[in-house]
């Protein structure tokens, strides 16, 4: 494909690898870039500890900009990014007692003061990144939000404790490779119940709602099911909220992407045989699914122990 190498990781600044890659030459990217403020990796040119969130996003702005260049026009990109809270901004750079160089030894990034934000306000993150990608041209198609039944534990008593993130869906085009069948969800009982009963002329629903056009073919009124048994639908469409847990992760990376969250993005984003691009690629988790779901990949990392750590978690080869 143009000369692309596929299966491969390159240890260089995302923006910078990015800048070397051939026009429309991947199909999907699937990647979750460090969060802002949360932590500090010791690594010059590292995104996450800019001094405002302004700063962060206009980084990762120029970033997914020359991503989409390298992306086909009918490419997807899926994103996930968790917000943060303004702190206190008079605690400096806070380290926990119990593990002053972080859980696995990086060290905690400082809690800033934000700009138009008030002490503990929730910043915003993943809403202003989204509209500013969508500002930069990208095409904003769904906001997609990962739960998990597991998450990070919070010692918070004034708010509800933090339980899922964002999975935004841009695209390169109004048209692009969206695999729904790949993705599908079981048809909840309600539904299919819904299929098997008869619907007199006068109940409620089988009356045009006022702004929402036709009336749904499955509340039209009827004297019998609506399908006969053997056609009836047994998977609908996926809906937008993901009930993924984190799973553990014994290597030395803070936040390993679960993989079945990589292979959801991939199923419905990326063809089988095609390039899957993560330019922040920590551990290697998109590239160990996407080959282990036949598409090839390029994972891009700014770490060289992150690069060696995914190499021996996926083999293939390292720039």
């Amino acid at each position: 494909m143009n000369g692309l190498k596929t299966d491969t990781i390159i240890n260089r600044d995302a923006l910078y690898a990015l800048r070397e890659l051939p026009e429309e030459s991947v199909h999907c990217c699937v990647t979750s870039p460090p969060y802002y403020a949360l932590r500090d990796y010791g690594l010059d040119m590292q995104i996450g500890r800019e001094d405002t969130p302004e700063q962060y996003i206009d980084r990762l702005t120029e970033v997914f900009r020359e991503l989409r260049r390298v992306l086909r026009s009918d490419g997807t990109l899926w994103l996930n990014i968790a917000d943060t809270y303004c702190g206190t901004g008079n605690k400096g750079y806070h380290a926990d007692p119990k593990n002053p160089k972080g859980r696995n030894g990086q060290q905690i990034a400082r809690n800033n003061r934000v700009s138009g934000c008030k002490q503990k306000d929730l910043i915003g993150i993943p809403w202003l990144l989204a509209f500013a990608l969508r500002a930069d041209g990208w095409y904003l198609r769904s906001d997609i939000i990962w739960q998990k039944e597991n998450p990070m534990p919070e010692s918070v008593k004034d708010r509800p404790t933090r339980c899922y993130e964002h999975i935004f869906l841009l695209t390169k085009s109004k048209k692009y490779f969206y695999d729904a069948a790949a993705i599908a969800e079981p048809l909840a009982p309600t539904t299919a119940a819904r299929y098997r009963t008869g619907r007199s002329a006068g109940q409620k629903y089988a009356d045009e709602i006022p702004g929402q056009g036709k009336v749904q073919g499955l509340n039209r009124a009827r004297s019998g099911s609506y399908y006969d048994e053997a056609l009836m639908p047994t998977m609908r469409n996926r809906r937008d909220v993901w009930l993924i847990n984190t799973v553990p992760y014994k290597g030395g990376h803070f936040a390993a992407f679960p993989p079945k969250l990589a292979e959801t993005c991939i199923k419905a984003g990326c063809p089988k045989g095609g390039v899957v691009l993560d330019p922040f690629f920590g551990s290697g988790t998109t590239g160990m699914v996407a080959k282990r779901l036949n598409r090839r990949y390029i994972g891009i990392e700014l770490n060289p122990d992150y690069c060696t750590l995914a190499k021996q978690r996926i083999g293939g080869d390292e720039d």
